[in-house]
């Protein structure tokens, strides 16, 4: 579908957004940017720089998104997949589409499934917990800060809890040893049917179908998704059997009652956020309406 044109913007309209987003990245670029010449790694920030494919230089640049005409822009500041109008600049929908048709069909379809399901809010973090399980502390991926339980006792705690996660990216970083011990076996081939909107992972997830529809969403909706990620790092962390309280992260110890409400009244948050993103996404991709404003 081709994305109805907006009514141009001026060129310092266009450019006050351009600066806007970019020093808004900046300040999440500099401290990742610095840590990685000096070769320090930190668990949490870093995450979403490593995990995601996104570089740094593509979250920093600008794009308008679709329906969008920009005054009195140089084509070749923004690339091919944009093309002269009388009015201006504009991205051509119909060539990025036609390159991406099957990419963006199957996330359109994940995120409209996953927004057509009740949320479900009774895995208290398990999954951190699955990936650790039964592995000493050399073993554990990040090993340079401790677990805040032993091995015997993080491992009871898997085993008393249980684990319901029906994200497959989380689930395939499970230890051999946990699988089993999941209510479901999440696959690539069934994410459309189990993703729920409650799972921590499945709304960090938006920051990845948000840059991988990029330039057909605005850069800003990319930034809006990575800012709720980020924050849903720090929690999928604070739950997680490691002590990285010397980093600024207070536990939410999930092995106790109180810890699991923490960590619930968290998650029914971010899954509130991750709705109106999910939405703005959908909404982008469908053509209905310009969709480059902020949240």
């Amino acid at each position: 579908m081709t994305a109805a044109l907006a009514p141009a913007l001026d060129t310092a309209d266009w450019q006050a957004r351009r600066r806007a987003h970019e020093e808004r990245v900046d300040a999440w670029l500099a401290p990742h940017l610095a840590r990685r010449r000096s070769g320090v790694k930190h668990p949490v920030e870093d995450f979403l720089f490593t995990y995601y494919s996104h570089r740094p230089a593509q979250l920093r640049r600008w794009h308008p998104g679709a329906g969008v005409v920009l005054r009195d822009a140089d084509p070749a500041e923004f690339g091919p997949d944009y093309r002269a109008t009388t009015a201006g600049l504009t991205l051509d929908t119909d060539r990025v589409r036609g390159r991406r048709a099957e990419s963006v069909t199957w996330i359109r379809t994940l995120l409209a499934a996953t927004a057509g399901r009740p949320a479900h809010f009774g895995c208290f973090g398990m999954h951190e917990w699955a990936m650790v399980y039964r592995q000493t502390q050399d073993e554990v991926r990040h090993n340079a800060w401790p677990l805040r339980l032993s091995p015997a006792a993080t491992a009871a705690v898997v085993e008393e809890r249980g684990v319901r996660c029906s994200h497959f990216d989380a689930f395939r970083f499970f230890t051999p040893p946990a699988r089993p011990l999941n209510l479901l076996t999440p696959t690539r081939e069934s994410q459309h049917a189990l993703e729920q909107p409650g799972c921590l992972h499945a709304n960090m997830d938006l920051y990845k179908w948000a840059y991988k529809l990029c330039p057909l969403v605005p850069s800003e909706l990319v930034a809006d998704c990575f800012a709720l990620a980020r924050e849903i790092r720090a929690l999928d962390m604070r739950a997680s059997p490691y002590d990285l309280a010397g980093l600024g992260y207070p536990p939410v110890r999930v092995e106790t009652p109180e810890g699991r409400a923490e960590y619930a009244a968290a998650q029914r948050g971010f899954a509130e956020r991750a709705a109106v993103l999910r939405s703005r996404l959908l909404v982008a991709l469908d053509g209905s309406a310009p969709a480059g404003d902020p949240a």
